[in-house]
């Protein structure tokens, strides 16, 4: 945070160039310092390992399947009365 304080304080000075020069450099200079911290905070990231990536693969699969057949069963289910009340009123 200080780091930005000081740029954005030596960006706000003026110096040579036109405004649009000042703006492209520093852009590049903070698309640098962007993927320089991101490198830096993925290398903090605790990776899940493959056993559990596989286990919770497993449970989202499971989970997806059992709500397809329950959701397929209720509109079943929901057709069949609906059928059943217009054949009752003769719609």
């Amino acid at each position: 945070m200080a780091t930005r304080a000081v740029k954005m304080n030596d960006e706000s000075q003026g110096g040579s160039g036109s405004e649009l020069t000042r703006r492209v450099g520093g852009t590049i200079e903070n698309t640098k310092t962007f993927l320089q911290e991101t490198r830096v905070e993925m290398k903090k990231v605790t990776w899940p390992t493959r056993e559990d990536v596989v286990a919770t693969t497993g449970v989202v699969l499971a989970t997806v399947a059992f709500f397809a057949v329950y959701l397929f069963l209720v509109e079943q289910g929901a057709t069949r009365f609906i059928t059943y009340l217009f054949h009752k009123f003769g719609i």
